[in-house]
């Protein structure tokens, strides 16, 4: 069952977006449970997004994209 890589809830209240950085794994790629996978950053800070499972990457947002807070920007199946 594929594992959804998530934008945090709990960011910034104030802050009701963020935008993805970079991925730092390509799309396809094998990836370990807890290895960084993104960045984003919010108005105030920038965080680092890690797998939440072992399997394959796969990107649904890319890079310099806009989105909320709880949106599924990828998966690990």
């Amino acid at each position: 069952m594929a594992a959804n890589i998530v934008i945090p809830s709990d960011l910034w209240e104030e802050d009701e977006e963020t935008v993805i950085t970079s991925w730092l794994v390509d799309d396809g790629a094998n990836v370990e449970q807890g290895a960084l996978v993104a960045e984003i950053m919010t108005a105030k800070v920038q965080y680092e997004i890690n797998a939440p499972s072992s399997g394959t990457l796969r990107i649904k947002e890319e890079a310099d994209a806009v989105v909320a807070k709880g949106a599924v920007i990828g998966t690990v199946e």
